[in-house]
């Protein structure tokens, strides 16, 4: 790795995750209005999402869509600089903006992987599913080591 990039200089990232219920594909100011529309009208659940408790993220006082812009913006700069890596969740079938999937570096700790998904509260029954499928996609296809990702589970 460079001093620059999350990953190997070598490695693949991926572009897409597909599963029966969503798509993963690079977040990116194309999704700008319904990425906006997804997070500011779930603003609650996200911060009850585990990875979001605490959070300032996001904020409840919402954002302008030019200020939204500029964050998809630079997390595709992550991207393309390999930095981080962020995904929107694109519903199946009808390609909605129904959440948000971020690999970083661990701030404070750069050997660990900080991973947290949120999906909008009007399809929460998805978060356990993305989880599980983001969690399987990490350990099968990227070169992560430890992996922080607050854990969901059925019961």
């Amino acid at each position: 790795m460079s001093d620059n990039t999350f990953v190997p200089a070598d490695f693949d990232v991926p572009t897409e995750l597909v599963a029966p219920e969503f798509r993963l594909v690079p977040l990116g100011g194309e999704h700008n209005v319904a990425d906006l529309a997804a997070w500011s009208g779930s603003i609650e659940h996200i911060r009850a999402t585990p990875g979001f408790q605490g959070s300032s993220w996001p904020p409840v006082d919402g954002m302008t869509a030019e200020a939204n812009l500029g964050d998809l913006v630079r997390h595709r700069e992550d991207f393309a600089e390999r930095r981080g890596f962020t995904y929107t969740v694109l519903e199946a079938g009808t390609g909605d903006v129904i959440g948000c999937v971020y690999i970083y570096p661990k701030r404070g700790d750069e050997t660990v992987t900080d991973v947290r998904s949120w999906v909008r509260a009007d399809r929460a029954e998805l978060d356990i599913v993305l989880y599980e499928a983001v969690s399987g996609w990490l350990a099968a296809r990227w070169p992560f080591g430890t992996i922080e990702y607050a854990v969901r589970s059925r019961t």
